[in-house]
């Protein structure tokens, strides 16, 4: 990673139809999506299904409508030598994801959560706290924690 950011939190995609209206305003335009949610988020998850069939155009535009400390965490798939070649993007191998990404849908216990960003705050690695179903309220507490804590 090229920055020290400690704790980064995102969902597994940036396009939920249940943000329209409420994370996302209901006029915002679909190609204006990733814009907006890199300015709450500091990470996004994509399915291999979903990267890998990102054309180069494609993966250049998000990396340009994204801010330079943002990340884009890939599930791993078949075509791993397909990623793009930029620090921001990262292959969540197994033991990679054991050791930095902490799933809010299947551990929603933020004291739990506090608990392993003080632990991952010892080592310095960095942490991704994502949602895979984008629930906006737990993101929004995970968020929220992670500015309290300092990070």
């Amino acid at each position: 990673m090229t920055s020290n950011p400690l704790v980064l939190v995102g969902a597994s995609g940036w396009q939920h139809a249940a943000w329209r209206g409420g994370l996302y305003p209901d006029d915002l335009p679909e190609d204006w999506l990733l814009s907006y949610y890199n300015t709450q988020f500091q990470a996004v998850y994509l399915p291999a299904a979903v990267w890998q069939g990102a054309s180069s155009a494609t993966w250049a535009q998000w990396l340009y409508d994204t801010r330079d400390d943002f990340y884009f965490v890939l599930e791993p798939g078949e075509a791993a030598s397909a990623k793009p070649a930029s620090p921001r993007v990262l292959l969540a191998t197994p033991g990679w994801e054991a050791q930095h990404v902490w799933w809010l849908d299947e551990a929603p216990d933020l004291r739990a959560l506090a608990q392993r960003i003080a632990q991952q705050a010892a080592t310095g690695e960095p942490l991704f706290v994502f949602s895979r179903s984008g629930n906006a309220g737990l993101l929004e507490q995970a968020n929220t924690l992670r500015q309290v804590m300092g990070y």
